[in-house]
């Protein structure tokens, strides 16, 4: 019986040991909600924003989740124009950026769309949490859709992308647009804070460090180098425009950003003129999101590399996907026998 009492006793002990108590509670408690659905619950003044540098830039950077769990379903439109002077040539590129959210910014159902003038796009699709994905470049216009049952974060990045006009534009220019409050005014049947954007005199970047790029052992190629070049010496000179903040939410119902970066080395100088003019509408409208009548199937393997891989005498033997089909998961296991 004492050793029993002094096992008992010290069990008691034990779990009033700090420690353990702390480590239950972190097992027990409930579950923490999606970034997104936090940062929705948030409160963002808009009429702080030209006072406060977080809050003007959390406005800014705001995400395409996050802004539908604030606002609702709503289509969001942008226009960026790049135009690089350097060395007498200029080269102009206008991109085009669209998003259709339905209700439920973690979850819900959105259509995304990309092009530029060259020629490029992407459009991604997602309808009851399937996602289909296509190019729509070329002459013949857009190519058929594909389902991702292996998506990997695809959808989610590309609709962040396309609803982050502004928040590239906040940090190519370094964190420097300064909200200047001009009053409200109405939009969208909405109460939106106006404010004018100039050029602040001081970056608003952390200055924490990032690890050191992992480097080729040739060296990067001249491409990654003028990236890099751009990226670390890059100044902004110039910049206009306006911002409209919903006075409710906090989301940019509007928005038009004109500016210059220049970029000078020892052999040339160049500028870069970027141009963003976004709009945010048909809120609380659910807008026409349908998942596509015809589509190709999801594919661990394109058959164009498949038939090559055959002809060499290398034969697709197994999915890596679980993806029905040959090499499926109806397909003979090679372990079977």
């Amino acid at each position: 019986m004492k050793r029993s009492l002094v096992i008992a006793l010290c069990a008691f002990a034990a779990c009033k040991d700090p420690v353990d108590q702390a480590a239950k509670k972190r097992i027990f408690s409930p579950e923490d909600p999606p970034q997104a659905v936090a940062a929705a619950s948030q409160k963002l003044p808009p009429e702080e924003a030209a006072a406060s540098v977080s809050i003007s830039r959390r406005i800014l950077g705001m995400g395409a989740a996050e802004t539908t769990e604030r606002i609702g379903p709503h289509t969001y439109n942008a226009t960026v124009t790049w135009e690089w002077t350097s060395a007498g040539k200029n080269v102009r590129l206008k991109e085009t950026r669209e998003l259709l959210s339905g209700p439920g910014g973690m979850s819900g159902d959105f259509l995304a769309r990309m092009a530029n003038t060259n020629e490029q796009g992407v459009e991604i699709l997602r309808v009851a949490g399937k996602v289909y994905a296509r190019s729509t470049y070329g002459k013949d216009g857009a190519g058929t859709f594909r389902q991702r049952l292996r998506d990997r974060g695809m959808a989610e990045r590309v609709r962040e992308e396309a609803s982050g006009a502004l928040r590239d534009f906040d940090q190519l220019f370094r964190g420097r647009l300064k909200l200047n409050a001009q009053g409200t005014s109405s939009l969208e049947g909405r109460t939106a804070w106006k404010y004018v954007v100039t050029l602040a005199e001081a970056p608003a970047e952390s200055d924490s460090r990032l690890p050191s790029i992992a480097l080729p052992k040739a060296g990067p190629d001249e491409t990654t180098k003028r990236r890099r070049l751009f990226y670390d010496a890059r100044t902004p000179r110039t910049l206009q425009g306006e911002v409209y903040v919903d006075a409710e939410t906090s989301v940019v119902l509007k928005a038009r950003l004109d500016g210059r970066i220049g970029v000078k080395n020892e052999e040339v100088e160049s500028e870069l003129r970027l141009v963003v003019d976004s709009s945010l509408g048909g809120i609380g409208k659910l807008p026409a999101i349908e998942a596509p009548k015809q589509f190709l199937p999801d594919e661990d393997k394109p058959d164009g590399i498949a038939a090559a891989l055959v002809r060499f005498g290398i034969e697709r033997k197994s999915a890596d996907g679980g993806v029905p089909g040959p090499g499926g998961p109806d397909a003979p296991d090679d372990d079977a026998e």
